[in-house]
Formats: C-alpha cells, structure tokens, sequence
C-alpha cells in the first residue's frame, strides 16, 4: 500500500510538471513571438522615418552615393542605436553603420533581402557572421519609378530578448522547483488521505483471513470509501455470525459425538480415518490421536473389522453384521456400515456405527433361560399336583391311607409352587427397584443373635451347632427387614446343605477403610459352614437364577434356586458386596461386606 501512495504522488507531480513545462513553453515561446513581432514592427516604423529623413540619392556616382549612405547609416545608428544598411536590388552594400561597405559580401542572397525584394517587406532572425550574435534583420524595399531603388535593412541585437527569456526560464524553473515541493507535499497528504483507509481495509481483510471477524473499519463519511468500509464491516459481522453458527454446531455435533455410547469412525475414500469418537475409543481400544489421519488397515488387532471395512468399501452398499471382537477386552458389537460421500464429485467414504450389545444379548439370553428355567420348575409341582389328583379322582379316595399321602404330596408341591411364584415375585420387585430400601442404624449384635435364635430350631433339627462371633455396640445403616431376607437365605442354605452334626457360624467385624486406596469404613459379616461345598468350577455362577449345583438335592431341600440371586440383588441395592469361598468336602463360607454409612 505503500508503493501505491508513492505511485499516487508521483503520478500528481508528474502531470503538475508537465503541465507547468507545457505553460512555461507555452509562455516562452509566446512572449518571444510577441517581443520579437513588437520589435519588427518597430523597425518597420523606424525604416519609414529613415526613408523619410534620409532620401535616397540619385544622379549621382555610385562613390558619392556609398559615402552619403555610409555617413547617414552611421548617423542613424548613433541615435536610434540599430546597425543599418542600405543595399542595391542587386546585393551590393552601399552603406552599413558598423563595417566598411567594400569589404562587405553581396546581399543578394539573404532571406530578409529576397523577400523585401519579392514582397516589399522582409525579416529574418539569424546568427550575424560579422557580429558573431543572433540578430533580427527587417528590411523594406524602397519605392521608385519602375525597378526598385534600392532596400533599406536595419538590425538589432537578441541578447536583450534572449537575456529576458533567459531570466523567465530561471524564474520559471525556480518556481517550479517550488511548486514541486508544494505539489510533492500536497499529492502526498491527498495521497495519503486516499490510502491510509485503503490500507486499514487492508489490515481488516487479513484480520478477517486470518478469522477475526470482530474488527470493525471507521464508515462515517459519504464517499465510495466509506461505502466501501461499511460493505467490508457488514461482510465482516455477517461472517462473524455464520462462524459462530458453525462453530456452535461444531460443538454441538462434538459433544454428541464424544458423549454418545454408540462408536463412530468415518473413514475417506482413500482408507485414511477421518473422524474416531470416544465411543470407538471404549470399544476397539485405541485413541483418535493414534487412528486419525491414519489407513483403516492399520487397526491391526481387528482383522475381522479391517475386513469389514474393506468389503464395505468395495461394495458401496450398507452393511449390518454382528462381530465380536476380542482387544481390549471380549465384546459383541452391532455394526451398520453405510457409504457416505461429502460432495458429489468425492468417492464416497464410509460411516461405520458400533454399539456395544454384549449386555443386551446376555441379558436376551438370561431372558431366554429364565423363562425356560421358569416353566420347568413350574411344570414339576404342577405335574406332580396334576398326577396325584387324576390318581385320587381314578379311585384312590377309597383308600384312607393312600389319599393321606397323596393329599399330603398334593399340600407340599402346592406349597413349594407357591414359595417359587414368591420368590419370582421378589426378584422382580428387586431387580425393578419398586420397592426402595428404607435405611435406619442397626445393632448388627442383637440383630443378628434374633436372627440365629429364629433359626435354631431348624439347626437343632438336624443336630447342627449355630454359632454367632460379633463385636457388641456394631452399629450399621441398612434396611432392616432386607437384611434379614439376605442373613435368613444365607443361614438356611447353610443348615440345608450341612450334614447332621455339622456346624454355621455367623461372624460379624469391622473394617476400617484406607485413604489411599479409597475405601471406605465396612462391616464384614461371614457365614461359614462345615457342609458339602461348591466345586470350583460351580463357584462363578452361583448367584446366578436357578442355577444348582445338586439339583436333586436343592428341590427335596425345598429350595427354588432364586435365593442367592435375591442375595446378591440386595447386596448390591445396600451398595455392598457378596463373595463365596468354598472347598468340596470340607464347607462354604458367604462373605458379606457392607458400607458402615449408606453414601
């Protein structure tokens, strides 16, 4: 912008220059036209007053004619101070006020004589042989019968004129020497006025490449430049707002997709991964910083997605498959793949969507299975319910002894279906959180001593000891009543499946909890037993709904296989945690351990 205010300046004084050079020219050769035509017409008076004054001398000899001559011309140039000469039609000199006449060339040949001869008057301006300066020549031709007498030429000097032009030139060129700097000054403020908005317009657009659109270009004048900033300030503000309309639904679309499950990776046309979520992070294990911008096949640990991805590359068309993978850890996910193009004139890339549905599909086969596991244990009891009664109905009435057992069968089934339907009800009012826990401080040592003294009659039924180990003044926050149901579930098992003679201890303690690894205060409470045990490979699925590891003895137990899943449900809703340790042969223990304070 600088350059083009120097050029703007420069072009002001240039056309300032010329212009003044034009009319200095212009002057110069007008005032040396009019000095010069003012002079000639001077001579041309001063030649008539000579004629009239000096007549020119006939009859007589041509010595006595160049002497008369000489001495007038000498005479004139005294007192008019202009050389003059008198000249026959045929170029002789017969007078001349400054040289000798004899030692004189012909005339005959000179413009101003040649024209005064062909028009009566004549003037030239040359450069004088004899005098050695430039002289202006005006001659006259003077009058007579037939041929003319003879010319009479006067001449003066040019210094004078060309001194006074001399003088104009240097005033001339001083001044414009001085309407330069006047100009130089002037063309630089108005160029300066010109450029100095065009260079802040300038300054904004580059802010605004650079996308700083909040800057904003005085517009208070009417003219075309501040037309011009106004349209540059309302370009700018108009931007302003579309970027942060982008830029609002840039966030946006970043926060959806950083904060949805779902895995999202869209790959380009040539392979390279454009965009890769936190979802996708979760699920295949790897950061966007080392997936982004980098080939699709690369993604070394899933050969089976890589392939995938290449058939859906291949193809064009979308792709839904379930595909398990197995890094970082095992997962089932759900991918839709679905070709997708940024422009018309792009291949189309690809937009690959994973969800996770490993919790789902177990989730449909726990489904499955429960309602399998529940039609089965219902069918028993009700088969068996079924049968006894067709038996009573096909004549067994008759036999007191034989519908006494039969009714008592009938009782006992009907009641084990009746446990089961409860059980099931429980679960679900559990699992659905219907019906929430009421949290309150309990005594956990009498608590539980009601607890063991409830069920010693069942444990002396089979001559087992119960034993109960718990700090006195324990106080813990739970439900009550839930407690209870998780205590009793753990103790029947134990008396079930502990022979006869065996022992369960109930042990209740204190945990404290550690800053460092940040637990918090718990109680353990244990329930061990010396009965049959759990084989090690039964042990993970335990608290699982109708898993048995003895199903003919769990069922003539009366148990219906939902107990230690209720447990474990409980558990969980008190924010605590239940493990079994057991060993075949030698006994069980159930460790409970619950948050001293609910959070």
């Amino acid at each position: 912008m600088h350059k083009f205010r120097f050029k703007l300046t420069a072009l002001f004084m240039l056309l300032i220059g010329l212009t003044v050079l034009a009319a200095g020219i212009l002057m110069s050769t007008s005032y040396k036209k009019n000095h010069l035509g003012s002079l000639k017409d001077h001579m041309l008076s001063e030649i008539r007053v000579l004629n009239e004054a000096v007549p020119w001398p006939e009859g007589q000899s041509e010595e006595r004619q160049t002497a008369f001559l000489q001495e007038a011309a000498r005479h004139f140039k005294d007192i008019a101070d202009m050389r003059a000469t008198f000249i026959r039609p045929d170029g002789v000199v017969l007078g001349d006020s400054d040289h000798d006449p004899v030692t004189m060339e012909n005339h005959a040949n000179r413009e101003e004589v040649e024209e005064a001869l062909a028009n009566g008057i004549g003037s030239s301006v040359r450069k004088s042989p004899t005098l050695d300066q430039n002289m202006l020549y005006v001659a006259m031709k003077v009058p007579a019968q037939g041929e003319p007498q003879g010319i009479v030429r006067l001449a003066v000097s040019l210094n004078d004129v060309e001194r006074s032009l001399g003088n104009m030139w240097i005033a001339l060129v001083s001044g414009l020497l001085i309407l330069f700097l006047l100009a130089t000054a002037v063309s630089y403020r108005i160029a300066l006025s010109v450029t100095r908005p065009l260079e802040k317009m300038t300054a904004a657009a580059k802010r605004m490449a650079d996308m700083d659109y909040k800057l904003r270009i005085p517009d208070s004048g009417k003219d075309e430049v501040s037309e011009l900033a106004r349209a540059l300030n309302a370009m700018a503000g108009s931007l302003q707002q579309q970027v942060n309309e982008i830029r609002l639904n840039e966030v946006r679309l970043q926060s959806v997709l950083d904060n949805m499950t779902s895995g999202v990776i869209m790959i380009g046309a040539d392979g390279r991964i454009r965009l890769y979520n936190r979802g996708a992070e979760g699920l295949l294990g790897s950061t966007a910083a080392e997936r982004t911008g980098r080939s699709y096949s690369e993604i070394r640990q899933q050969y089976e997605l890589v392939q995938l991805i290449r058939e859906a590359l291949q193809v064009h068309e979308p792709i839904h498959e379930e595909l398990t993978v197995y890094y970082p850890e095992e997962k089932l996910l759900e991918l839709s793949a679905i070709p997708m193009s940024m422009s018309e004139e792009e291949e189309p890339g690809l937009l690959l969507v994973m969800q996770d549905v490993t919790a789902i599909r177990r989730l449909e086969k726990m489904r499955s299975e429960f309602v399998a596991n529940v039609s089965h244990e219902l069918k028993t009891p009700v088969a068996a319910v079924k049968g006894f009664a067709e038996t009573l109905l096909n004549g067994a009435m008759d036999d007191r002894e034989t519908a006494q057992s039969f009714l008592t069968i009938i009782h006992d089934e009907s009641d084990r279906l009746n446990r089961l339907i409860g059980d099931i009800l429980e679960l679900s009012k559990i699992e659905s959180r219907r019906s929430p826990l009421q949290f309150s401080p309990v005594d956990l040592y009498a608590f539980l001593e009601r607890i063991t003294e409830f069920m010693s009659t069942e444990a002396t039924k089979k001559n087992i000891e119960l034993e109960l180990q718990a700090e006195e003044e324990l106080f813990i926050e739970a439900d009550e009543d839930r407690l209870g149901q998780i205590l009793l579930n753990l103790l029947q098992n134990g008396i079930n499946y502990t022979p006869e003679g065996g022992k369960v201890k109930v042990k209740a303690e204190f945990v404290p909890g550690t800053d460092k690894e940040g637990l918090e205060d718990r109680v353990r409470i244990t329930v061990s037993d010396t009965g049959i045990g759990i084989p090690r490979k039964d042990l993970p699925r335990i608290f699982e709904r109708f898993y048995r590891v003895d199903k003919a003895r769990s069922r003539s137990s009366g148990g219906t296989g939902l107990g230690l899943s209720i447990v474990k449900h409980l558990a969980e809703l008190h924010h605590g945690t239940i493990r079994v340790e057991s060993t075949v042969g030698v006994g069980s223990q159930f460790i409970l351990e619950l948050p001293l304070l609910q959070p």
